[in-house]
């Protein structure tokens, strides 16, 4: 049995200019870590400025969330960017992220990559190395990455502390990878499953997959992204649950 805290992350700041994607209001009622968009695949400085001063109001802890520069594919087609130059574009993501909380009284928390970056640098090296070397840059960050990733073994050589992430809303295959957006199965919509997903992983450390069997991911922070359909009631009925169950829902 795990000891029974967790934190609930979503993605948040996730619009441009006049446009707005997911529902920040309302995840903000349930998260208790945002993870922020830093402009290359959404946000714009005010949007991130206004996210943060959201989260600081909710007593939500703040995060960078970095990705490829990527506005129109909203940084979920895959892009070949050289190890050095891809390192460059994470700092200077995080650290405008960084300014802009500076400038709100709010103290950055952690990193964790968005779309086709994160989803890539889960097996590819050279990209692992370079999201463990820009968190790194920054003092006392932590790096949201799933336990069994290439990110985790990057972020540990680099003496970068890890929060083991799992996904609420996404479909696991039975070697612990997310089902692809384009297949059946990949988004899960349902409250009460959420919330059911929710306690098992933050009791046993399992989630299980399509096909029915148990993976271990042993997670310490549960992710709702907040463009998923219901996003906010999905992290509502997820909170009420590990509440109810005796689970501590609290920032790493």
């Amino acid at each position: 049995m795990r000891s029974p805290t967790i934190d609930l992350n979503a993605d948040g700041g996730e619009g441009f200019g006049a446009y707005a994607i997911g529902v920040d209001a309302e995840m903000l009622r349930s998260v208790t870590s945002l993870n922020v968009a830093c402009g290359f695949h959404a946000g714009d400085p005010l949007v991130i400025r206004r996210t943060i001063r959201a989260a600081k109001a909710g007593g939500v802890a703040v995060g960078a969330h970095p990705g490829f520069p990527d506005l129109q594919g909203f940084g979920r087609r895959t892009m070949h960017i050289a190890p050095d130059e891809l390192t460059a574009m994470l700092v200077y993501q995080i650290g405008a992220v960084a300014g802009l909380a500076a400038a709100e009284g709010v103290r950055l928390r952690h990193v964790k990559a968005h779309g086709a970056v994160y989803n890539m640098a889960m097996h590819d090296q050279r990209l692992a190395d370079a999201i463990a070397e820009a968190t790194a840059v920054f003092d006392d960050l932590c790096l949201f990455a799933p336990r069994s990733s290439t990110m985790a073994s990057a972020a540990a050589a680099r003496g970068v502390r890890l929060a083991a992430e799992a996904f609420l809303d996404r479909g696991y295959r039975a070697d612990g990878t997310l089902v692809p957006r384009d297949e059946p199965g990949a988004l899960i919509t349902d409250p009460a499953r959420v919330a059911e997903r929710a306690v098992m992983l933050a009791r046993d450390g399992v989630v299980v997959a399509n096909d029915g069997s148990r993976v271990t991911l042993d997670p310490a922070t549960l992710c709702i992204h907040s463009d998923t359909p219901g996003a906010g009631r999905l992290a509502a009925a997820a909170r009420a649950a590990l509440e109810t169950s005796g689970v501590r829902v609290a920032a790493p």
